[in-house]
């Protein structure tokens, strides 16, 4: 018995499971996502979720002891990838010339020992 092709790739697209073994499109719908799903979302480990948090570069929802993270928090911290680092800031003050052999003599003239 042969099938078509559409209806075998309409069949994988509905079984087609992320790493974390959930259905693929479970993470579209919800406005909060746990850590592992967030983790999904930005293809980055448990771990590297965590670190952003306690960085303050993610700030999750408490809810109960549970830990949620809004998908608008992940697209403003991709949005914030995506911005150009700030400008170098510029020197008001030019450098000063420094005598520095006067840097290691004492008062009397004579160069200092020791620390």
């Amino acid at each position: 018995m042969r099938t078509d092709l559409a209806s075998v790739i309409a069949h994988w697209e509905d079984n087609v499971r992320t790493d974390s073994g959930r259905p693929a499109d479970v993470n579209a719908d919800r406005l909060l996502l746990t850590t592992e799903e967030a983790a999904d979302v930005l293809r980055v480990g448990r771990t590297t979720v965590y670190a952003l948090i306690k960085e303050g570069q993610l700030r999750p929802v408490h809810i109960g002891r549970s830990c949620r993270i809004s998908r608008a928090e992940l697209e403003r911290y991709v949005s914030r990838l995506d911005t150009p680092p700030p400008a170098p800031r510029t020197r008001t003050q030019a450098r000063t010339a420094v005598d520095q052999p006067a840097l290691f003599t004492t008062s009397t003239g004579r160069p200092s020992v020791g620390c």
